[in-house]
């Protein structure tokens, strides 16, 4: 592996894994807070992943692919705590 993918991979896994700790804090701080609550924050993020028209960069792209990861991941992780 090529040192531009290493840093790429160490950096979407520390915004994924910085992302997940802080939803879990907010879900923990807030009892009013939802799976609806974070769908609409996760709304707003593939706005924003769409809304590339001058080339943010590689770390940009990065940091929104990790933290739109770690909210879908959340959600369903969330949904599924709930149907069981």
């Amino acid at each position: 592996m090529s040192s531009s993918i290493d840093w790429k991979a160490v950096k979407y896994q520390e915004i994924f894994d910085q992302e997940l700790r802080g939803l879990v804090r907010r879900r923990e701080a807030d009892p009013r807070c939802t799976p609806a609550d974070i769908e609409g924050v996760l709304k707003n993020l593939y706005i924003m992943e769409g809304a590339d028209t001058d080339g943010r960069g590689d770390v940009t792209d990065i940091g929104i692919a990790a933290t739109i990861a770690a909210y879908e991941h959340f959600i369903a992780k969330w949904k599924a705590e709930r149907s069981n």
